[in-house]
């Protein structure tokens, strides 16, 4: 009897471990999908323009992309539930403050904290995942639950966005991550253990530097191209900066003992190819919701609620179809699965380059859905084949490179067709352009998986 209480006890408390870890990554990506929708509130609060909307996106994102190689290697370091509760604690209270930001600078920059913690909260949830549930078949359970969140959160932020911002006003969206944080914190402080330290372990500077100082130099040049212009010092500056920081990197990177990013990955054909297949997904994801909403609810007159709801069509596939995906690629592998989703996501893309403010809804919830599949199809198939295109040592090292290059991705989507919007004469006639570049985007990581995803097999 006594056996069984303690049976029952540990499956609780590593139900309760696992529900913390998975409300951490939740409210990660909910914070980059709750804002798409409070953009126009946001504006209309705080001014700025189409950069200024730009930066609030991808401070987050940068520093996010920028700094998720190297917190694995803090995570060994310090130990991955110290790491995990320091990324926790710091993104309640710049999510607390970010709720009273008196301008958009100051929301800018606390964007950028956030992005911190969110950098430190997903290597050490993995690696805490790992240690607490060592057997093959629990972890896969446990990483089903805890990448089953990705869609819930993708989702449940326009709409939980939209109903907060309509209700509440846009300051209120920040508070949401307040009680979960809480939760979070508390589950993981009473049921997590420490994992064991590796103090010894070296950590990159320079590797970290030159590439978040690429990925900065790059985005700003990209974003204040149109106010500065595109032929002036300071862009053509910020470009050769972002260059010369990616040769420094990948020098860096080919000579250290314990680089941030081994460039022996990138021998293996299926890892290269998605990279870039992993880039140009969230490229078209994070541009997409960084566009519609602003045209649902500026040029459509939608509130922030109905466009949040106009956007489910696309976010409900990526909740459910994973699933199915995941059981495909187990039989016929991640290439064929891959080439359809690339290509279902381009079609339903190239569908909204026909949508204005008088077209019927239908047309948009159609493409809308092809996106959703599409993506749905897509993401989770990419990372079964990198995964299992490596031996098992470089798991860790290709799974960090590939949630990098989607971050860059999303970092790089939002810049590229906020641009485009920003520099056209009108906002609809910025849209379709920028929707075309995203479907010849797209288009292109169909051939690429085709072509390269499952060449190479080890």
């Amino acid at each position: 009897m006594m056996q069984v209480q303690s049976n029952s006890s540990g499956k609780l408390a590593k139900a309760l471990l696992l529900l913390g870890l998975s409300l951490g990554y939740f409210m990660v990506l909910l914070d980059m999908t709750v804002v798409s929708v409070a953009l126009p509130a946001i504006r209309a609060d705080l001014g700025g323009g189409i950069a200024g909307l730009q930066w609030v996106v991808n401070a987050y994102t940068i520093v996010f992309a920028g700094l998720l190689l190297s917190m694995g290697t803090i995570a060994d370091k310090l130990g991955a539930k110290r790491v995990y509760i320091s990324g926790l604690v710091l993104f309640l209270i710049a999510s607390a403050i970010s709720a009273a930001v008196p301008s958009l600078g100051a929301l800018i920059g606390l964007r950028a904290i956030l992005g911190v913690g969110g950098a430190a909260l997903l290597p050490a949830s993995l690696t805490l995942l790992a240690h607490t549930f060592p057997e093959p078949a629990q972890r896969a359970r446990a990483l089903g639950i805890w990448a089953a969140v990705t869609g819930i959160a993708m989702a449940a932020g326009p709409v939980i966005g939209g109903l907060l911002v309509d209700s509440l006003g846009w300051r209120s969206i920040f508070l949401l991550n307040v009680p979960l944080a809480v939760i979070s914190l508390i589950m993981t402080s009473q049921f997590v253990n420490e994992t064991i330290r590796n103090p010894r372990q070296s950590f990159d500077l320079a590797g970290q530097v030159s590439a978040i100082t690429a990925i900065v130099a790059f985005s700003f040049a990209l974003m204040e191209g149109e106010a500065y212009g595109w032929s002036s010092p300071v862009i053509w500056g910020a470009f050769n900066l972002a260059l010369l920081c990616a040769i420094v990197f990948i020098m860096v990177e080919a000579k250290g003992k314990t680089p941030l990013l081994p460039l022996r990955l990138f021998r293996n054909s299926t890892v290269s190819a998605g990279m870039i297949a992993g880039m140009a997904i969230n490229i078209g994801m994070s541009g997409i919701l960084f566009i519609l909403p602003l045209f649902f609810q500026q040029l459509r007159g939608f509130s922030a609620h109905m466009a949040g709801l106009a956007l489910l069509p696309m976010m409900i596939p990526m909740a459910f179809n994973p699933i199915f995906a995941g059981r495909i690629v187990g039989r016929i592998g991640a290439r064929i699965p891959m080439t359809i989703g690339f290509s279902l996501a381009a079609l339903g893309t190239l569908l909204q380059v026909w949508v204005d403010v008088t077209t019927s809804y239908a047309l948009t919830l159609i493409g809308l859905l092809l996106i959703g599949f599409g993506m749905s199809f897509t993401i989770p198939s990419l990372m079964v084949a990198v995964i299992s295109s490596v031996p098992k040592e470089q798991t860790g090292a290709a799974s960090g490179a590939l949630n990098s290059s989607r971050q860059l991705g999303a970092t790089l989507g939002v810049a590229i067709l906020g641009s485009i919007v920003n520099g056209s004469e009108s906002f609809i006639a910025g849209m379709h352009m920028s929707l075309v570049v995203t479907t010849v985007i797209l288009f292109g990581g169909s051939i690429l998986s085709f072509a390269f995803i499952g060449r190479t097999i080890r």
